[in-house]
């Protein structure tokens, strides 16, 4: 056994060491206590001290730098609201009853036509519905409201005459002449099968089954138009998807407005559609979209990407060949280029046109194209969700490359706070320079209730053209110069615009969602000049749907495009007006029609207000 001594030297090594670090433990361990109970003190202290006022500085308030609108002289132009004296008593109905469904906050959609050949232009109203499964007791019908125009601003409904005493949980509306027979027809986007008109002799007869364009009974279908995209003379059809939606998965989600009330929810929440392309060949349409290269694809998951809500038909290259752009929701917008072979290649990113600002999607939901510059530059306006500037992309020349110059020209931060749905450019003031309206309105009623800044009815605006007068090239007008009657707030959705008292100045009629439509009377007096085209087609498309009229006054080139489809869900006038302010010649008048060839026109007019009808 080998015991140690206790006089063993390592033991007291080891003990030496033990008492070193005890000795080094209980120092830190004091001085540990110290600490903690200089800090408890301090601590106490300051809790229980008598608190000093704090004063915190005054800032100065910087408020946004106000856009410089010096020069722009913005004419007088006042607007009649003639709504109830013109005898138009319709109200939109759009299915709302508490489970927040999407489609209840898109319609409706308007147009105008002269469905009855009188010359006037006769209104019609796209309504929704009440959703199949709401039993109240007390809803009305639910139908299309077609109002005849007997002049004078006044209207009569001819709904159950011609046929439209109908329902469906309509969108938008598409007018053309699709049989050539030299009266306008009708196709009816909705939620579900769509329905295309023929009109015969004043009366609409549905004929979808037999020309094949009725879609299929889950599409939620927007805006749409009629153009001769291979130039053949016959009128072809372009239809918008939106949304792969069902009330199903609707209700699946549970959207809420900041944790509280059941909301609408965002369209990023469902999937996206393809639209359609109809091919006109005589007895029926054929279905082209996927061989003509509309349905477009994500490249890695190989599932649509469209989410479409505008469109407007227009040769961007001048080529004499309908191109096709598109207005998407929280998606890039689309920009077919006709390749001339009965397809077309998608080319939105290339041409600059599929995004926004900082290179991102934006809610877009109206559109118009227009040379808004009376000279080679095209541009195209497009309507955002709030807190997204409207859209100006302006190509010059054809080159097919566009860039966003809503800010330059003064038109994108006045509309960055809207939430903009139809969209247009017009002369409201007949000075020979395209202004820009824009209706406006949000999707939900208690928005204001989270968002300050934000209202469901919301005012139009519209924006002058100062023609480069100014620091701006777009001023925003005031009730000051067009009256409180056009501002006045609504839930605005589709936008349109013509001649509806034959004065030559533009009306404006704009549709509310759920509410009734405001019907605006252009009351201007500036004794301002203008020029009417109304143009038939005999080798082309009989409507002359796609074609561009020009007129040459000095060194000035006024370029006016006839294409009903623009806005949102909208059809505006088969007219081309070209106002030209105090000019009183015209050295010439040149037609450039849909199949490419041109008509010199000899203008014989004693006075500068004179209809001018021109054929080929």
């Amino acid at each position: 056994m080998n015991n140690k001594s206790k006089e063993d030297p390592a033991d007291f090594e080891y003990e030496e060491r033990d008492d070193a670090v005890i000795g080094w433990a209980f120092r830190w361990s004091l001085a540990a206590i110290v600490v903690l109970g200089v800090a408890g003190g301090l601590l106490a202290y300051f809790c229980t001290r008598e608190q000093p006022e704090v004063v915190t500085p005054a800032t100065e308030l910087k408020l946004p730098d106000v856009r410089d609108i010096s020069g722009a002289n913005i004419p007088s132009v006042p607007f009649a609201d003639i709504t109830d004296e013109a005898g138009v008593t319709f109200r939109h109905i759009n299915g709302s009853f508490g489970d927040k469904l999407l489609p209840e906050t898109m319609g409706g959609g308007c147009g105008l036509l002269d469905y009855d050949g009188d010359g006037d232009q006769d209104i019609l109203f796209v309504n929704s519905s009440y959703w199949t499964f709401d039993n109240r007791a007390d809803r009305p019908a639910a139908q299309m409201a077609l109002y005849r125009n007997d002049g004078g601003m006044q209207f009569t409904d001819v709904t159950v005459e011609t046929g439209l005493d109908f329902g469906l949980f309509g969108m938008g509306c598409a007018v053309g002449d699709y049989d050539n027979d030299g009266d306008p027809d009708l196709f009816l986007s909705a939620l579900g099968p769509n329905r295309l008109l023929r009109n015969d002799d004043g009366r609409f007869v549905d004929v979808t089954e037999q020309m094949n364009v009725a879609g299929g009974e889950g599409d939620w279908s927007t805006s749409c138009g009629f153009l001769d995209y291979d130039n053949d003379g016959q009128l072809d059809l372009v239809v918008c998807n939106y949304l792969d939606w069902t009330v199903e998965s609707n209700r699946a989600h549970d959207f809420r407005l900041d944790g509280g009330e059941r909301a609408y929810g965002p369209p990023t929440a469902f999937g996206g559609t393809f639209s359609f392309l109809y091919h006109n060949e005589g007895g029926r349409f054929v279905d082209v979209t996927e061989e003509a290269g509309l349905q477009v694809r994500n490249r890695d998951t190989q599932v649509p990407v469209g989410k479409s809500l505008g469109v407007v038909p227009v040769d961007v290259n001048r080529d004499g060949w309908m191109d096709i752009v598109v207005a998407n929701d929280t998606v890039r917008n689309f920009f077919f280029q006709n390749q001339r072979d009965g397809t077309f290649k998608e080319a939105g990113t290339f041409v600059g046109i599929a995004y926004g600002e900082q290179g991102r999607e934006r809610g877009a939901m109206g559109i118009d194209a227009a040379f808004f510059r009376n000279n080679s530059a095209l541009g195209v306006v497009i309507g955002n969700f709030y807190n997204e500037m409207t859209g100006l992309f302006v190509d010059r020349d054809g080159q097919m490359l566009f860039s966003d110059e809503a800010v330059p020209t003064g038109l994108g931060p006045p509309t960055r706070l809207e939430l903009t749905f139809g969209v247009f450019f017009f002369d409201y003031d007949l000075d020979g320079r395209l202004d820009i309206f824009a209706a406006n309105g949000h999707l939900e009623e208690d928005i204001g209730k989270v968002q300050e800044s934000q209202h469901y009815e919301q005012s139009p605006q519209l924006f002058w053209n100062t023609g480069g007068e100014a620091a701006y090239e777009y001023v925003k007008v005031s009730s000051a110069n067009s009256g409180e009657a056009f501002f006045k707030p609504l839930v605005g959705r589709a936008a349109v615009f013509g001649d509806l008292d034959n004065d030559g100045d533009l009306d404006v009629i704009i549709t509310s969602c759920g509410q009734r439509p405001r019907i605006l009377r252009n009351d201007q007096q500036l004794s301002h000049h203008w020029l009417r085209f109304r143009l038939t087609g005999t080798r082309c498309n009989r409507d002359a749907i796609g074609a561009v009229v020009e007129v040459r006054a000095g060194d000035e080139t006024f370029r006016r495009r006839l294409m009903p489809t623009r806005s949102y869900l909208s059809q505006t006038e088969r007219v081309v007006t070209i106002g030209l302010g105090k000019r009183e010649d015209v050295d010439q008048v040149t037609i450039h029609w849909p199949d490419g060839s041109r008509q010199e026109v000899e203008v014989l007019i004693d006075s500068m207000n004179e209809i001018i009808q021109s054929k080929e």
